[in-house]
């Protein structure tokens, strides 16, 4: 039965020094680098046959370093902007902790964690476009291209892994497991740890295994 590998990148250094990050590109950190070696040796027997990451080297270099620690090579990959991690506007590159002194940590939790309420969308030098999304956002980019690509794929019979970021999975896994608005803001996809479903040839889940 075809398999989808769910796998958030490894901790990122902006990560590591509690920054919002969205769509600025950066690196994983030398745990991040450790995490996505870890999670290569968790999913080294099963068959891969396709692979999608977001464009961000977080989500690329994570799954390389994957792939490497598996053993395995020659799997087709494709990078799409419609898994990259959700925009967070004009607080990327803000760190977490100053911006809940700065504009209170209620104003910041709804930012962080409300579904359909995005960042200020204000143009900085780390938002020169002025883009902003909520998870709503996030996953009005994120669903269409699972559905029509990945789901296409697994629906064909091929097992295949996702390398990309918190909420962009996160709104893959809502959809597939069928959760609500209110129970997808709990949910947490942690940092390199591969989430397994299997699918009989109709698209239908028959089981799920996170592997931390």
């Amino acid at each position: 039965m075809p398999l989808l590998i769910l796998l958030r990148h490894g901790q990122s250094v902006w990560n590591l020094e509690n920054k919002f990050t969205g769509w600025v590109d950066v690196d994983l950190s030398e745990k991040g680098k450790q995490e996505a070696e870890e999670a290569g040796k968790k999913i080294k027997n099963y068959t891969i046959e396709k692979a999608y990451t977001s464009v961000l080297k977080r989500a690329i270099n994570t799954y390389e370093i994957a792939m490497k620690s598996a053993g395995k090579t020659g799997i087709p990959v494709t990078r799409d902007q419609a898994l990259n991690e959700r925009h967070y506007g004009a607080l990327q590159g803000l760190n977490k902790a100053e911006t809940a002194k700065k504009y209170g940590d209620a104003q910041v939790h709804i930012w962080r964690r409300s579904y359909d309420i995005a960042p200020p969308k204000d143009k900085t030098a780390m938002n020169p476009e002025g883009i902003s999304e909520s998870l709503k956002d996030t996953a009005a980019r994120t669903l269409p291209y699972f559905r029509n690509r990945i789901m296409s794929d697994i629906k064909q019979g091929k097992n295949v892994i996702v390398a990309a970021h918190g909420n962009s999975l996160r709104s893959i896994v809502m959809d597939l497991d069928k959760l609500t608005e209110e129970q997808v803001l709990k949910l947490e996809i942690p940092t390199g740890v591969p989430i397994v479903y299997e699918f009989d040839r109709n698209g239908k889940i028959l089981s799920k295994k996170i592997l931390s």
